[in-house]
């Protein structure tokens, strides 16, 4: 007699996936953890997915739909390039572990593959060669990428400390700072306890890296119009 399909739908499947992202991080996800939560066995997962990276995949496409949904705007590639950073720093803080899986995954689905192109058309009228404009879009990509993972790391790291520890990260690094000489650390001492590293992870922090960026691909414009 043939298996009967699972009754539970994809969407479901998807929104439970990021439940347990969110709680226990990508490190612990697992297919049977998932199957657990819905309260099925492990194996009827694969009446839609073919594989743990294959779900990834199926997430990733979500989070590239939600930020090309959200994404508008019509200016010049500067203004292109800035809103779409926002939009996808925005949707990324959104999902759990949606930076690991945009990283995790190829784009071998259709809204990672619109997401994509849709990079490229913000500087396709820039004067900039085809490979550059494929390394400005991997430039900016990475810098989200990585600022967004930045904070989620930061926050996971400082919550397992006081967890373990019982005692406030910042509180430890002051002594320690406290027992180094001013030319081992005298200079980041002063930084830090003026609360300039509380900046990093900010709207603050976002923006003035961005610029930096966008600044960067002027210049290299320039030149290449001289």
């Amino acid at each position: 007699m043939k298996k009967q399909q699972p009754q539970i739908s994809e969407d479901k499947i998807l929104e439970t996936s990021w439940e347990l992202l969110g709680e226990e991080g990508i490190e612990k996800f697992s297919l049977r953890r998932l199957a657990d939560r819905l309260g099925i066995q492990a194996p009827s997962l694969y009446w839609y997915f073919k594989s743990k990276q294959n779900l990834y995949q199926r997430l990733a496409n979500q989070v590239s739909k939600t930020i090309l949904d959200e994404f508008h705007s019509d200016g010049d590639w500067k203004e292109q390039l800035t809103g779409l950073a926002v939009t996808v720093r925005s949707v990324l803080g959104r999902y759990p572990c949606s930076t690991q899986l945009m990283m995790m995954t190829l784009p071998h689905e259709p809204d990672i593959i619109r997401f994509t192109n849709r990079m490229l058309v913000c500087v396709e009228s820039t004067p900039l060669e085809q490979e550059q404009k494929m390394q400005v879009v991997t430039t900016l990509v990475n810098y989200i990428f990585y600022f967004v993972l930045d904070v989620y790391q930061h926050e996971r790291n400082v919550s397992a400390i006081l967890k373990e520890q019982g005692v406030i990260p910042g509180e430890e690094m002051i002594r320690l700072l406290d027992s180094m000489s001013e030319s081992e650390a005298g200079l980041f001492r002063r930084m830090h306890k003026s609360g300039l590293f509380d900046l990093m992870g900010s709207d603050g922090a976002f923006e003035f890296g961005l610029k930096l960026i966008l600044l960067g691909i002027e210049q290299v414009i320039k030149e290449q119009e001289k």
